[in-house]
């Protein structure tokens, strides 16, 4: 407790919107200077200084701490700070005191045009099916996507997280525990466009030979992503392309290098992962210093080394151009930044002080998951954090916002508190790890101004009451799901949309609309042992309920007519619903477009579903010319017309 209050100033300070900030000085009673001079390094490089005389230092409270006596005493920055991360240093008698200043706006980036209503649609891009790809969707995949999107009116293309995968290990290839927040995923690369295919003769036979093709079709008719299987062919033809890369200089090598010098991080992934290749084991079973984090030429083999350099500069490459074609279409691409990352992966060994190592993260029980939920990653560290700037979390943020139109942040609670479940413990024990929400706030306030980047929080779930109003404080868009509004007031009926919100009708982990109208979810829940006899009937007797109040309000607004009961008329009523709310963006998931019962995702299950892996049942090509699909989608866009509402009321009662 003394080594807190012996530190004279707080690791970080806010400077809001320009304002001057209150800075709190502790000092051991006693303590006795006219004048305290102060230097400020803009991240700019300019550096500012100051004094604050003793008139100006009043004391806010006193306390002992372990029989030293200490006073707290404020003073005040200059107001005028630009924004940024700047760094305040102070000399004192025996001490020198430093904090690092976050100068942000009080509310993250949104568009100058507010009143525009966008729309757009949902798909994982590992379940994109097409004609040529290789078993899984892909960069290029994804690009066509947003073609077909803007040619129907849309604004958005929302995805799961791409980010490198942990593919070691347990085979759980859950896009929500990477191995690192810092990189894009190589497993989405389009082989097919990779400059160096055109030039390589070896990696040309490799994909041209009958095995290989033989592999490719087997892959592609898989109704599951096969992810190491996919890995394994796709690193054979990478590395050949490697081997030919490096083998002689271009302009593209020395691209290459200046990509790596630019990103030092590059360089130390590659290096991780061709340390975990040569020593076959996972980083946290290493000796000292490698487990460390210290790893050395001779600890890895160079060419697997250099295998990662160039997969992670073709990922960065195709990310980059899936981005600008967004851009240059006026689309918005809708990333998700997961919560946290695999325990074996690359960020917590490179990381590992900003991680509680012993623990995990998750949920308590709640009336859903009655035995609590365990996500098997480790909490960050509330103070270490801190102590060294978040430089661990701007890192990641800036990442992922380069990209993104839209970043969601996964969990948005999760800026305040974190349930920490004790290792050796299951998830019914455990206590709430609390975090400086407005230090994090300002960091994202910050980010997405530079990047002109949509802020949405995942406040679903059980939500504390705080956290919803500091959203709203600092320009954070909310999530509004229909059956979660609908199953919050049955009697009352629906909440309405507001207009601060990302509207849908589901999210990747709840059923399809499909499913959970005709209750099939909670036979596939029973089965899976998620809920018990009892709880699956109390389900079952809801349900007509649940299903009686939305029609009701369908009908309400004249999107359902009292004789239509046909699940599409009434998938078709809830999505003019949705879009002729005045939410910022509804998003249509694709594959309730034709009915899909299976869902992507059961929270709470490893080896009893196959969740990441479940391909949708159509190709890019038959949904894109699907009469069903494209008309509901081109409803949808009119709908988000201001202009337009009245004739399309007509048309969807059809």
């Amino acid at each position: 407790m003394q080594s807190l209050w012996q530190r004279p100033l707080e690791p970080v300070i806010i400077a809001w919107d320009n304002q001057p900030a209150a800075v709190e000085i502790r000092l051991p009673s006693g303590f006795q200077a006219n004048t305290l001079y102060y230097r400020i390094k803009l991240d700019s490089g300019e550096e500012r200084q100051g004094e604050w005389h003793d008139a100006s230092l009043a004391i806010v409270k006193t306390e002992e701490v372990e029989g030293t006596k200490f006073s707290v005493r404020r003073f005040f920055l200059p107001a005028g700070l630009p924004f940024g991360y700047h760094h305040l240093a102070m000399e004192l008698p025996g001490r020198y005191a430093e904090s690092l200043i976050i100068s942000a706006p009080a509310r993250a980036y949104t568009p100058q045009a507010n009143n525009e209503r966008g729309w757009g649609v949902f798909l994982p891009l590992y379940s994109l099916r097409t004609q040529d790809n290789w078993g899984s969707g892909d960069y290029s995949d994804l690009a066509a996507l947003m073609g077909w999107v803007d040619g129907l009116g849309g604004q958005v293309v929302a995805t799961l997280p791409m980010l490198a995968t942990f593919l070691e290990g347990d085979g759980d290839f859950s896009p929500y525990r990477p191995s690192s927040r810092l990189l894009w995923n190589e497993f989405y690369l389009d082989i097919n466009k990779v400059s160096e295919l055109g030039e390589c003769h070896s990696a040309q036979a490799l994909i041209s030979s009958q095995p290989f093709q033989n592999e490719i079709t087997a892959l592609r008719n898989l109704p599951l992503v096969d992810y190491k299987r996919l890995m394994t062919i796709k690193r054979q033809a990478l590395e050949e392309m490697a081997e030919c890369f490096f083998s002689q200089p271009s302009g593209r090598l020395e691209g290459l290098r200046r990509f790596v010098e630019s990103n030092p991080v590059i360089e130390d992934y590659a290096r991780f992962n061709a340390t975990c290749e040569k020593r076959k084991s996972l980083w946290r079973s290493w000796p000292q210093p490698l487990k460390g984090g210290v790893i050395k030429e001779g600890d890895y083999d160079e060419k697997n080394k250099r295998y990662h350099l160039y997969a992670q500069w073709l990922a960065s490459q195709q990310m980059s151009a899936v981005s600008e074609t967004a851009g240059q279409k006026g689309l918005q691409l809708y990333l998700d930044l997961p919560l946290g990352v695999h325990p074996d992966g690359y960020d917590v060994w490179r990381e590992a002080g900003a991680f509680v190592q012993d623990a995990q993260s998750g949920a308590p029980p709640d009336a859903v998951f009655t035995r609590g939920q365990n996500w098997e990653f480790p909490p960050l560290h509330p103070q270490r954090i801190r102590e060294q700037g978040y430089r661990y979390v701007i890192a990641y943020l800036r990442h992922n916002l380069e990209q993104a139109g839209i970043l969601r942040i996964d969990h948005v609670m999760g800026l305040h508190r974190l349930f920490c479940i004790p290792g050796g413990m299951d998830s019914s024990h455990g206590v709430y790890l609390r975090y400086n929400a407005e230090e994090l706030y300002a960091i994202l306030a910050l980010e997405s101004q530079r990047h002109k980047t949509i802020i949405v929080g995942e406040d679903l779930g059980i939500v504390p009451g705080y956290v919803r109003p500091a959203m709203k404080k600092h320009g954070l868009t909310s999530m509004y799901v229909l059956r979660y509004e609908l199953a919050a007031g049955i009697q009352q009926g629906v909440h309405p949309v507001p207009p601060d919100a990302v509207a849908s009708l589901n999210t990747h982990d709840m059923p399809p609309f499909a499913s959970f109208w005709q209750g099939l979810d909670i036979e596939e829940r029973l089965k899976l042992g998620l809920l018990n006899g009892a709880a699956a009937q109390a389900e079952r007797d809801n349900l007509p309920d649940i299903k009686r109040t939305l029609s009701n309000a369908l009908i309400a607004r004249g999107w359902l007519q009292q004789s239509e009961d046909s699940l599409i008329a009434v998938l078709k009523a809830c999505l003019a619903y949705l879009a002729e709310s005045p939410a910022r963006v509804v998003l249509v998931n694709l594959e309730d477009l034709w009915l899909e019962t299976q869902p992507q995702n059961v929270p709470s299950t490893r080896a009893e579903y196959p969740n990441w892996q479940r391909k949708i049942r159509l190709t890019l090509e038959e949904f894109c010319q699907m009469s069903q699909v494209v008309d509901i989608l081109r409803v949808v866009s009119n709908l988000r017309r201001p202009d337009n509402a009245g004739s399309e009321r007509e048309r969807i009662t059809e």
